[in-house]
């Protein structure tokens, strides 16, 4: 099993130090939000910052210690209403796919968020949000296929693209193989519809399956009506599924809301699950 970690969420340091802290807990692949992971990096810079020389810098670190960068992790809203922003967005996105070419990321992922400035009044079910969202992809998109990097939308249960369904249509709709997706089952999941969260998850593999590139791994504890993200292994989230899809088509899977005491446990329960499977 290919299990990583997000590097922000390991002990503090260097790319460098968290690389080795990552390995030495038993991790083989690893999620890196630069601005997340080093102090004197600003996503407004990337254009600039993210050169080949870097590119080669940040590639020889992750094969040093023997680890797959998973994802490059570029969280910035595409579908910010105002255009200004949202074309600074798009060249921040193209400056991360040039590099996860370069530098042998796997995926560059995002999210769609909440276009709340919008006044959008529900922006997981607007249709007024879902076009924005892909007419400012469309040009991000371009550029994952011009440099051959891939780019990975992870859905989110109050986002944009909010089910498997959206996220399934945001795929037809932007015909190509360099859009993929990053599944993490408990992101599709709210507080009320926890409860179905083995169907969620078996409607995310028949209608995305072979383009899902990235699994995030984490649990979830429900107090009253508020549902609160925790490691693997703390919470009610139940794994044989997803492990069974990550085994049948050998994907990357990065923990998520971990701390450095209980990552390793939390690597070490997904795999007793998957032994037994």
């Amino acid at each position: 099993m290919n299990i990583g970690i997000r590097l922000h969420d390991t002990a503090p340091g260097t790319l460098k130090e968290r690389l080795a802290f990552a390995k030495a807990q038993g991790f083989s692949c690893a999620h890196t939000a630069l601005s997340k992971v080093l102090d004197d990096f600003s996503m407004t810079d990337a254009p600039e910052k993210l050169t080949a020389g870097y590119a080669e810098a940040f590639r020889q670190e992750f094969e040093t210690v023997g680890m797959e960068c998973a994802v490059l992790g570029c969280y910035l809203n595409l579908a910010d209403p105002n255009p200004e922003r949202r074309a600074i967005t798009q060249e921040i996105y193209k400056a991360h796919l040039r590099f996860a070419a370069m530098a042998g990321a796997r995926v560059v992922g995002t999210e769609t968020y909440a276009n709340l400035e919008s006044g959008f009044c529900d922006p997981a079910q607007s249709e007024e949000a879902f076009r924005l969202f892909l007419d400012s992809l469309q040009p991000v998109v371009r550029c994952a296929e011009e440099t051959g990097a891939l780019l990975a939308v992870e859905p989110v249960w109050y986002h944009i693209v909010s089910t498997p369904e959206r996220a399934a249509r945001m795929l037809e709709e932007i015909p190509s193989a360099n859009l993929r997706i990053i599944l993490d089952a408990v992101n599709l999941l709210s507080p009320r519809t926890a409860g179905d969260a083995e169907d969620i998850i078996r409607r995310a593999i028949s209608l995305l399956g072979d383009r899902i590139e990235i699994l995030h791994m984490k649990d979830y504890v429900i107090t009253g009506e508020e549902m609160n993200a925790c490691a693997c292994g703390l919470g009610s989230m139940q794994y044989e599924q997803l492990l069974a899809f990550a085994a049948s088509r050998d994907l990357p899977m990065t923990l998520e809301n971990t701390v450095p005491e209980n990552a390793e446990p939390a690597r070490i329960y997904l795999e007793e699950i998957a032994g037994k499977l």
